[in-house]
């Protein structure tokens, strides 16, 4: 079968396709912008790519090797739903659907029982941690994630393996498609408010996924906020003693730790002692807390919960060198900004100095005014803390500056293609 990606490029779609191609089907694809990802996949065999989805180039594709289904990144759909390649695939009668369904034929297909980490916040690192654990335990895993890990590819198929481990998005509501063996639930703020206009709409899809899970994990905090009976869900507390034996740095990180450690207890019956030990030496992954060059970071944070998380891991580092934390912040996406723009407040406590940079933009509302930082700014407890920057040779000075002074500099991002991101690694790795 012959698998066409539309957005291949992309966190979401990129590892599904690698993942595809593992288990024996025919992949190939398009984006819009060519970027490190696009190299990436590349250099894990997908080299039937084009940058463009022009209907010329998808024909091209369709005649060289007949595609069989279409599988489309949400972002494809609300930025293009009259796409070329759409026009293409309905005229051919090619199957056509968000990843999703994919995902459910290839579980159904090897038959795999599916864990899950969803939630607002934490379930990349979570799902990395439950991998790395699989992998410390030596149990062959398949498995998605949504950044670029350093003891394994983004995607993978393993043969042999009984369970896929998944980062379940609830943006578009994604997560819904599914009905995972075991669910683990990092952590629940409302987010994503074009597709769940009210916080009760984006609690009532947790539970809907909750409900939908075989079994579910999940913080005290996150039962009673979304009003769930106990005896439906294994509660862990944060609070909890063994928490304090995990040596990575940051409350959150320790949190997810235990979050994964719960999880592979609960798969396996594996000693905590054994599974605290193994998560103590877990490498990371790209973009949380990511060191750029010494001194320089790049993280993921983008909402308040991220940067709170974000910065105690900051704070903890910088801590044993009796460094200053300065922080680059570019929010992302102007419509997030009108829902949390006076829920930034004291996120960034713990830091010397914010240079706020103007939203990066995907998405977006054209009839929606976009906040400027000094708006955004003016939001926090601290405004005086922060100061308005653009991307260029002015801030590049400053972070050199900062840097020469021994601080630490943190800049943290969520965005992809031309975001803070990759213009830091263009202009200091």
């Amino acid at each position: 079968m012959h698998i066409f990606f539309s957005g291949i490029g992309g966190v979401g779609i990129g590892p599904l396709a690698i993942l595809a191609k593992q288990s024996g089907l025919d992949v190939s694809g398009s984006d819009k912008q060519d970027s490190g990802y696009i190299d990436y996949l590349k250099q894990n065999g997908i080299s039937d790519i084009h940058i463009g989805g022009q209907y010329e180039q998808i024909n091209a594709v369709h005649q060289k090797n007949p595609i069989d289904w279409l599988v489309y990144s949400s972002a494809v759909a609300i930025e293009n739903p009259n796409s070329d390649e759409f026009r293409f695939c309905k005229e051919q009668h090619i199957r056509m659907s968000k990843r999703d369904e994919l995902i459910n034929h290839i579980i159904s297909q090897k038959n795999l029982k599916l864990v899950a980490i969803a939630g607002t916040h934490g379930k990349t690192t979570t799902t990395a941690m439950v991998i790395w654990l699989f992998k410390q335990l030596d149990i062959p895993v398949s498995y998605v994630v949504g950044a670029k890990l350093s003891f394994g590819e983004m995607g993978a198929y393993r043969p042999g393996s009984k369970y896929f481990v998944y980062e379940a998005d609830e943006f578009d509501r994604n997560f819904l498609a599914f009905e995972p063996h075991l669910s683990l639930i990092s952590g629940v703020s409302w987010d994503h408010h074009e597709i769940y206009p009210t916080r009760e709409e984006y609690q009532q899809a947790f539970k809907e996924f909750i409900d939908q899970s075989q079994r579910t994990i999940i913080w005290q905090e996150d039962q009673q906020y979304l009003n769930l009976e106990p005896t439906r869900v294994i509660v862990e507390n944060s609070s909890n003693n063994h928490i304090n034996a995990i040596k990575l740095k940051g409350l959150y990180n320790r949190l997810d730790a235990w979050l994964a450690i719960s999880g592979a207890h609960n798969l396996f019956d594996a000693p905590v002692e054994e599974l605290i030990g193994y998560i103590n030496r877990f490498p990371g992954l790209q973009r949380r807390m990511e060191e750029i060059i010494p001194n320089l970071y790049s993280d993921e944070a983008h909402t308040p919960e991220k940067i709170t998380g974000a910065m105690s891991v900051a704070s903890e580092i910088a801590s044993e060198k009796n460094q200053k934390v300065v922080v680059v912040f570019e929010p992302l996406t102007n419509r997030r900004q009108h829902f949390m723009l006076k829920e930034y407040k004291d996120c960034f406590n713990g830091s010397e100095k914010v240079y706020w940079l103007p939203s990066y933009l995907a998405r977006e509302d054209p009839n929606q005014r976009v906040i400027p930082p000094s708006e955004l700014i003016s939001n926090l407890t601290d405004p005086g803390l922060a100061e308005s920057q653009e991307k260029g040779p002015r801030l590049k000075s400053i972070i050199k500056n900062h840097l020469s002074h021994g601080d630490l500099v943190v800049c943290m991002s969520g965005g992809g293609g031309g975001s803070l991101d990759g213009w830091v690694r263009d202009n200091f790795k």
